[in-house]
């Protein structure tokens, strides 16, 4: 295998484990993203919003 082949490879292999790796943190962020939900359109009072912690680790 020559030089140039060795080294497109390496960069080859570095790009798809950058894409794999990126790929996962935004699949993790988006599940752990709260969403945002609208109000209710009715007189009755909106209870209060208690924040949810999750864990760091699953």
């Amino acid at each position: 295998m020559s030089l140039t082949m060795a080294i497109l490879m390496l960069v080859g292999a570095w790009l798809s484990v950058a894409a794999a790796m990126l790929w996962g943190v935004l699949r993790i962020a988006r599940r752990h993203h709260p969403h945002p939900t609208l109000p209710k359109k009715s007189n009755e009072p909106v209870p209060a919003r208690r924040s949810r912690r999750h864990a760091d680790a699953h």
